[in-house]
């Protein structure tokens, strides 16, 4: 659960754009994401090389 200390003083924008920058911060969004769907070990590990792959041909072409 994420906890804003909002002042009287501060405004109600500046505490929402606070709980947005700590929302994304977190990666709950992100997380909820991944869980939405059950990936097979071995598909993770193989998408995870694939990316190091593509990235190391990126890396190589400039």
């Amino acid at each position: 659960m994420l906890i804003i200390d909002a002042r009287e003083a501060e405004s109600l924008d500046k505490a929402l754009k606070k709980y947005k920058k700590k929302f994304e911060k977190a990666g709950i969004l992100k997380e909820l994401r991944r869980r939405q769907a059950y990936i097979k070990p071995s598909v993770e590990r193989r998408n995870t090389i694939l990316r190091a792959i593509f990235r190391e041909k990126m890396n190589h072409q400039n």
